[in-house]
């Protein structure tokens, strides 16, 4: 029996849905160590080919890209964007339920992977299966890119796109289903992402550990370098002082503004969840900082004995690891050559890069907000949030700066997913929602290129 309605698809398609993201689940994926990613790809490519896709799995240095194509009847393409890699579940033993054995409890499924991003593709795909099997024909062409390497920064998918951008990836619209819902459980369309730079430092002063008594003063301990160096990178007042550090940084405007004081916000609620005994900053200050100002974030330092007990070591090598969120217009090439400058002068002081990720947005006035804000409406039953700019980072600088497009970021998982973490969830809920809203973003995206759209009518790329 086929469906007439995208709500009678989901009741009548319910139990099969769900056992296919069973299946995907339970599939593992670890593209940190390469474990079972072959199989990932051959199961998302006969997924796609299950929708009528013209599909194609294409190689890169690092694993491979799903490829995916089903033409419309309007000459006007949307790409969909999505992963297949999940990270690694460990540790293991925190698990309630074996992380590839996906189980459903109280309504969710838990499984790695489920929310980020297995869940959330297969929502992608059930919504557009959904709108063949009523409408027939979809109103213009999609395109579908799944990676497997954005647990790992998503190292090629740059280079992806400048190879085939102005034929297999040439689009109009592109549109990254990932990330999670607002906290109160509303759906939410974000225009931009914060960028990043990820580096290593280490830091060494001699082939092996040595006496603290017997060598002191005669070796310089290498942590005290790293010390150093960090004082010359942040300031008393807190400002980061590499050089042009905050050059491409902008401001929010005043539309920009309205914006953020319209995104809900609590204070308290907020300081409890994340351990905070108080949280002072004004609605305008708290998503001003989380959205228009970069970060220079210590992740990791290591270097001597910290165990229990007393060890006196001058150790031999000390290592930090350091996170920068980055926005505007920010460029991560380039603070990372002025950290090679600073630490040249440094003996015994190295430094590696291991993720550069442009910062990326969209017109807030893209004539595109407006139709996918009205389908999240009807597929989550409730009013969306417009976020400017996302926190956290999402490659989406390909899709602005290499294929010259507007990305929209459209999450459908559940804020509290876990995802990275022990006991990664989806509500089935949220999954259902996201059939919907694929479903009607296709139908109401239609309705604003009945004619075509000019391209003057849009902002394309960062420039906004």
């Amino acid at each position: 029996m086929a469906a007439t309605n995208i709500q009678e698809f989901v009741d009548l398609n319910r139990t099969r849905n769900i056992d296919e993201l069973i299946a995907l689940v339970k599939q593992k994926s670890i593209s940190s160590s390469g474990e079972g990613m072959q199989e990932t790809v051959e199961k998302v490519s006969a997924l796609l080919e299950s929708i009528q896709a013209k599909t194609q799995v294409i190689q890169t240095a690092g694993h491979p890209i799903v490829f995916g194509e089903i033409k419309g009847q309007q000459d006007f393409t949307v790409l969909l964007y999505g992963h297949y890699d999940v990270m690694a579940p460990d540790p293991v033993a925190a698990w309630v339920s074996p992380p590839f054995e996906p189980k459903v409890r109280d309504g969710r499924l838990y499984g790695r992977g489920v929310g980020d991003n297995k869940g959330q593709l297969m929502a992608q795909l059930l919504g557009i299966k959904a709108y063949l099997e009523i409408h027939k024909q979809l109103p213009f062409h999609v395109k579908f890119v799944f990676e497997g390497e954005e647990e790992q920064g998503s190292a090629n998918l740059g280079s992806f796109v400048e190879q085939h951008k102005d034929d297999l990836l040439k689009s109009d619209l592109a549109i990254s289903i990932d990330g999670s819902c607002h906290e109160s459980g509303a759906p939410v369309l974000r225009l931009g992402v914060r960028g990043m730079l990820y580096v290593e430092l280490e830091a060494v002063s001699a082939s092996q550990d040595n006496h603290s008594g017997n060598t002191g003063n005669i070796i310089k301990n290498p942590a005290w370098k790293l010390v150093e160096l960090l004082s010359q990178m942040q300031g008393n007042d807190g400002k980061v002082a590499i050089k042009d550090f905050y050059k491409g940084v902008q401001a929010p405007n005043e539309q920009e503004k309205a914006i953020l004081n319209q995104i809900p916000y609590d204070s308290e609620t907020l300081a409890a969840k994340i351990g905070l005994p108080n949280l002072t900053l004004s609605q305008e200050e708290y998503f001003t900082k989380l959205m228009y100002e970069p970060t220079l974030n210590i992740s990791g330092i290591n270097s001597g004995y910290v165990d229990a007990g007393a060890k006196t070591v001058i150790p031999s090598k000390a290592m930090l690891k350091l996170d920068m969120r980055l926005v505007g217009k920010q460029n991560p090439d380039e603070i990372y050559q002025n950290i090679e400058k600073m630490i040249e002068p440094i003996e015994g002081v190295s430094v590696i890069k291991m993720v550069s990720t442009p910062p990326s947005s969209t017109n807030i006035d893209s004539i595109f907000v407006k139709p996918v804000l009205a389908a999240l409406e009807q597929g989550f039953g409730t009013n969306p949030i417009l976020e400017p700019v996302m926190p956290g980072t999402l490659p989406n600088y390909v899709w602005t700066d290499i294929l010259n497009v507007p990305v929209l970021i459209v999450p459908y998982a559940n804020f509290d997913q876990a995802n990275h973490a022990p006991n990664e969830n989806l509500k089935l809920v949220n999954f259902e929602s996201g059939i919907k809203s694929t479903y009607h973003i296709i139908s109401e995206i239609s309705k604003i290129i009945e004619g075509g759209v000019k391209e003057d009518e849009y902002v394309k790329g960062s420039s906004i």
